[in-house]
């Protein structure tokens, strides 16, 4: 792609703007709770969209777009099984939970209803994740720049680590999630003429499903087999993994998102954000996922525009939305389709960091170093702690560079923490037998159970170094069966222990259990201000968007 002086001047003012939104917000940032949970005074509009351009990063845009082109919309599945469900639970019975106990984190949360070892195991591991993704943010970024415009790798990388660092080290997690607001409707406008254009040329869905094979315009259809798709899953593992352990594990106890909700203006606000956010959330397939479809659409009506092949001779899917911003944009419109990008990769490695400092700032450097600093020091240390993260995540992109599969690892990564963290979650709110030990040793097992079954299984070349016991139809399936196995072995393992093993008095479990904890009184009159009817609707919608494209 050639950038004219046009678009180069629309991706300037893009980055102006993110400034200055940091700039415009300093002024509010006054202690640590201001810069890094913003004091619990945003309001639910903002919060809600927040709640989803947090996950609307370089995984998502580019990843889901791919996906599309290589699976169809069976991807649809990691929206209306895969996320949707875990939102509206989160929503109707874990936020009361997450915002009642005023815990400022989710490792906050688990050492008041378990322990100090639980929450340390989660901070850490946390910690980790978040560097790590969002060094594959920051990597995407730059080989995405260097690929489609040839702009140099390290000074893509530099660029946008020095615009995330410097807007959120202005306004810390508020002017973060500010710019999330703006860089959710960059990515919807700036890809949404591409599905629209594409669908005028192709024929309309009409015209989609007469040209491209059929399995990729249905979801449910050919899922009784796992050979009968190309994700090589079959319809009880998609239920299972995607849509029970790692969806829930994912929505409902990752901070990255959870953090959105929790600062919220009320317990209301907290409990509708995610509910709100998933209206849109569920009509994302039609923007992240169906350029990828088309794409496959287009080439087989011969309209000029094909995937690009690797050097090893197989078609590179991740290449699907920007070979077709790249063919269909005119000069000025590229520069929005290029700032939506951008976007998309800032808003993930920015949802991040802010969750990073956080987490370490209260539940690692509190928690362990210091417990008795001013909040001057924890700010100090909030601040610190953002540039270190960002650094970290710029070594992050660079050791990214040295892996084939980091994408497959990243994923791999996710699974091996949240799937166990659901179910440790799942225990410690609505069974209060459930003990601090036996959570900790329960997360252990979890993850060494996710650690065998990846060794003793094979798919696509990947797993097996144990022995291989078992071949999966592809990797996505042997994810899959990865999360159940370690959801199970940490259910198991905590429910065995805590029978063994003293749980905490209930005086000290009020707010932090629910069968212990008052329920939120409701004073909303409108409908749609109440959780309930909001899910309600909610659920009725997905099911109908699933019978659809059944």
């Amino acid at each position: 792609m050639h950038l004219s002086p046009v678009d180069y001047l629309i991706i300037a003012l893009y980055f102006v703007f993110v400034l200055g939104i940091g700039y415009l917000i300093k002024r509010r940032v006054r202690t640590s709770t201001d810069f890094l949970i913003s004091d619990r005074a945003v309001p639910l509009w903002i919060t809600s969209l927040a709640f989803i351009a947090a996950n609307l990063g370089a995984q998502e845009v580019i990843g889901m777009a791919a996906s599309g082109a290589k699976y169809g919309i069976m991807t649809s599945h990691f929206y209306w099984i895969g996320a949707i469900p875990a939102m509206v639970f989160l929503g109707v019975f874990m936020m009361p939970f997450y915002y009642g106990s005023r815990a400022r984190s989710v490792p906050e949360y688990l050492a008041l209803r378990f322990d100090e070892k639980t929450r340390g195991f989660n901070a850490v591991t946390f910690a980790f994740m978040t560097i790590f993704s969002s060094g594959i943010s920051l990597y995407a970024l730059a080989m995405l720049l260097q690929v489609i415009l040839g702009w140099d790798f390290n000074l893509s990388i530099l660029l946008a680590a020095g615009i995330v660092m410097g807007y959120t080290l202005l306004g810390g997690l508020t002017s973060a999630v500010y710019n999330e607001v703006l860089q959710f409707f960059l990515i919807v406008l700036g890809i949404a003429p591409v599905v629209f254009i594409g669908l005028h040329e192709v024929g309309g869905w009409e015209g989609v499903v007469k040209n491209v094979p059929p399995v990729m315009t249905h979801s449910w259809q050919h899922m009784d087999n796992a050979a009968d798709n190309p994700m090589g899953v079959n319809i009880w593992s998609m239920a299972m993994g995607l849509g029970f352990v790692l969806s829930f594990g994912y929505w409902c106890t990752d901070f990255l998102v959870v953090q959105r909700a929790m600062i919220a203006r009320s317990m209301s606000a907290a409990q509708r954000t995610p509910l709100i956010a998933a209206f849109p959330k569920m009509l994302m397939p039609f923007v992240v996922i169906l350029p990828g479809i088309l794409i496959i659409a287009l080439q087989n009506i011969g309209a000029g525009v094909e995937l690009p092949i690797k050097a090893d001779g197989t078609t590179d899917f991740n290449m699907a939305l920007p070979t077709l911003i790249g063919h269909y944009y005119p000069t000025g419109l590229l520069g929005v389709g290029i700032t939506a990008l951008l976007a998309s990769f800032m808003s993930g490695m920015a949802g991040n960091v802010t969750a990073f400092n956080t987490v370490f700032t209260f539940d690692i450097y509190q928690a362990y170093f210091n417990k008795k600093g001013s909040d001057t020091h924890y700010l100090t240390v909030g601040k610190l702690a953002t540039v270190f993260g960002i650094v970290a995540s710029i070594a992050t992109a660079y050791l990214a560079s040295t892996f084939n599969n980091i994408m497959d690892m990243l994923q791999l990564v996710f699974g091996f923490v949240n799937a166990p963290l659901f179910a440790t979650f799942f225990l410690g709110m609505f069974w209060k037998r459930t003990t601090g030990h036996a959570a900790f040793w329960g997360l252990v097992a979890g993850t060494v159970g996710a650690a065998l079954c990846h060794g003793l299984t094979g798919a696509e070349d990947k797993g097996a170094w144990i022995a291989n016991l078992y071949e999966f139809q592809s990797t996505m399936a042997q994810s899959f069966m990865i999360a159940i196995v370690s959801w199970t072995s940490c259910f198991v393992t905590t429910i065995v222990i805590s029978f063994f093993t003293a749980p905490k008095p209930e005086t000290e479990l009020h707010g932090l259990v629910y069968s212990l904890t008052p329920r939120p009184v409701e004073t909303e009159k409108h409908w749609y201000k109440r959780p309930i009817p909001l899910a309600i609707l909610i659920l009725a919608l997905v099911i109908l968007l699933n019978f659809i494209f059944r």
